[in-house]
C-alpha cells in the first residue's frame, strides 16, 4: 500500500491546533468568540448567508463563518471526491471490483449501526428529545480518514491488511456523507432549475477542453491541441466552470460546500489509480494530480479555520445530544461494521483480505468511530443555532460529540490489546 502518512500528518496538525484554539477561546470568553465566527465580511452580498428583510427582499451577508464553511471547504469536499471519483472509475481503482465488495458492506453497517443507536436512544429519551435531535441522525455515520489512519498504524501497524481495510471504508463513508448532505441537508428552499447551471458548466468544459482536444487530436502523436490547452490554459476553465457550479449549489439550495463535486470528473487525470492519497500522485502531471498539488497547502489552512469557526464549544453544553451523538459512534459503529462485514465475509462468501480475522472488523469499528471533521461539518448544517433542549443548544451539544469522539482512539487501542492484535509494520 502506498504510504499516506504525509497527507494525514500535514492535514491534521493544522485542524487539531484550530479545534484546540476554539475549545479554549469559547471556554474562556464566549461573547468574543461568537462574534469572531460572525464576523460580517460585506454586507448584502450576492454570496453568503440569506436573510429576508422587512419588505420580503432576500439579501446575503457573507460572514467569516459562510467563508470558511460554505466556500472554501468546497475545496476540502473537492480533494475528497477526487480520490473517491479515481477509486470507482480508473484502472486499479480501490473501490472497484470483488476487493471493495466486504469494505462496501462494512460502510453500510458503518452508517446503519450509528444511525439505528441515535435514533434508537433518542425516542427512549421521550418525544421532546427526539423531536429536538433527529434532524442530526447523520453525525455519527461519519469517519475522519485522517484521524481514523493515524490510530489505524498505531492499533494494528502500518503494514496490516486492516489498515488498507479502513482507508476503503472511510473513503466510501466520505462519498456516502457527501450524498447525504447533499440530499438530506439543504441549505436553503431546493430550486433544482440552478442545477443546470453547475452541471451545464460541467459539460461545457468537459467537452469544450477535455474531449474536444482529444478527439481533434487523433492520429497526431504529438497531440498539440491536447498539449496547447493544457500548458496556456492549465486550470482556469475548470476554475471558472468550478465558480459557476458552487453558484448553482448555492442557488438551488443545496449545500454550497458540494458545489465543486461536477466539476472534478471532467478534468483530465491519469488512466490509473494509485492508491488514496498516494505518494507516486506526486510524480503525475496530469491536470487533476496537478490541481490537488496546488490546493495542498491552502486546504490546510482552511481546515485550521474551519477547526477554529467551528469547533469552540461550552463545555457546559454538554447534554442529550452529546451523548446520542458518542452512542452512535461508540456503540454503533464498531457493532455494525462488525455485524455487516462478517455477513459479507462468511454468509455471502466475499471473503476478508489475507492475514485479517473476523476480530479486525470490530476493531476497525472503534478505529472508524472517529468522526470529527465531517462530523462537525453536519452538525453545524444539521441544526439552527436556535434549536435548544433543556435551555442548551442542540448544535452545540452535538458538535461537543463530535469533539469528544477522539475518545473512540483510546478505546480502539485498548480493544486492540484485548483482542491481542498482531501488528504488521511492512
Amino acid at each position: 500500500m502506498y504510504r499516506v502518512w504525509n497527507f494525514v500528518t500535514t492535514y491534521s496538525v493544522l485542524l487539531v491546533a484550530g479545534a484546540v484554539l476554539a475549545l479554549v477561546w469559547a471556554n474562556l470568553s464566549p461573547h468574543s468568540y461568537h462574534d469572531f465566527v460572525e464576523f460580517v465580511l460585506v454586507d448584502d452580498f450576492i454570496i453568503g448567508h440569506a436573510h429576508y428583510d422587512e419588505h420580503g427582499k432576500v439579501h446575503r451577508t457573507l460572514t467569516l463563518h459562510f467563508l470558511v464553511n460554505d466556500v472554501l471547504m468546497a475545496f476540502f469536499f473537492a480533494i475528497a471526491a477526487k480520490e473517491v471519483w479515481e477509486a470507482v472509475i480508473l484502472r486499479n481503482g480501490s473501490l472497484r471490483g470483488r476487493k471493495a465488495a466486504t469494505p462496501l458492506f462494512a460502510t453500510a453497517g458503518g452508517m446503519v449501526g450509528p444511525i439505528a443507536v441515535y435514533l434508537g436512544l433518542a425516542a427512549l429519551l421521550g418525544s421532546d428529545t427526539y423531536d429536538a435531535v433527529q434532524r442530526g441522525w447523520a453525525i455519527p455515520t461519519a469517519t475522519d480518514i485522517a484521524f481514523s489512519y493515524v490510530v489505524g498504524r498505531i492499533v494494528f501497524g502500518a503494514g496490516h491488511p486492516a489498515v488498507r481495510f479502513l482507508l476503503l471504508l472511510a473513503i466510501a463513508d466520505d462519498a456516502a456523507g457527501l450524498l447525504i448532505l447533499a440530499v438530506f441537508y439543504p441549505s436553503g428552499e431546493v430550486m433544482p432549475e440552478w442545477l443546470l447551471l453547475s452541471f451545464g458548466a460541467a459539460v461545457a468544459v468537459f467537452v469544450v477542453f477535455n474531449w474536444l482536444p482529444r478527439h481533434l487530436d487523433q492520429g497526431d502523436q504529438l497531440r498539440r491541441r491536447s498539449t496547447w490547452v493544457r500548458e496556456k490554459l492549465t486550470f482556469w476553465p475548470y476554475a471558472v466552470a468550478g465558480a459557476l457550479s458552487w453558484y448553482g449549489f448555492q442557488q438551488s439550495g443545496l449545500h454550497p460546500a458540494l458545489g465543486l463535486l461536477p466539476v472534478v470528473p471532467t478534468i483530465p487525470h491519469a488512466d490509473r489509480a494509485f492508491g488514496f492519497f498516494s505518494e507516486a500522485e506526486v510524480y503525475l502531471h496530469d491536470l487533476l494530480n496537478h490541481i490537488e498539488h496546488m490546493l495542498k497547502y491552502p486546504v490546510e489552512v482552511i481546515l485550521f479555520f474551519f477547526g477554529l469557526l467551528n469547533a469552540g464549544v461550552e463545555f457546559s453544553v454538554i447534554s442529550a445530544p452529546t451523548w446520542l451523538v458518542l452512542a452512535g459512534l461508540l456503540i454503533g459503529k464498531p457493532i455494525g461494521i462488525a455485524l455487516f462485514g462478517w455477513f459479507a465475509a462468511y454468509p455471502l462468501k466475499l471473503g476478508l483480505p489475507k492475514n485479517m480475522r473476523t476480530s479486525d472488523l470490530f476493531v476497525i469499528g472503534f478505529v472508524a468511530a472517529i468522526g470529527f471533521t465531517v462530523s462537525l461539518f453536519i452538525a453545524a448544517v444539521a441544526f439552527d443555532g436556535a434549536v435548544v433542549l433543556e435551555g442548551m443548544s442542540v448544535q452545540a451539544a452535538a458538535k461537543m460529540g463530535a469533539l469528544l469522539s477522539f475518545f473512540a482512539a483510546v478505546v480502539a487501542i485498548v480493544a486492540g490489546r484485548m483482542l491481542r492484535i498482531q501488528k504488521i509494520h511492512n
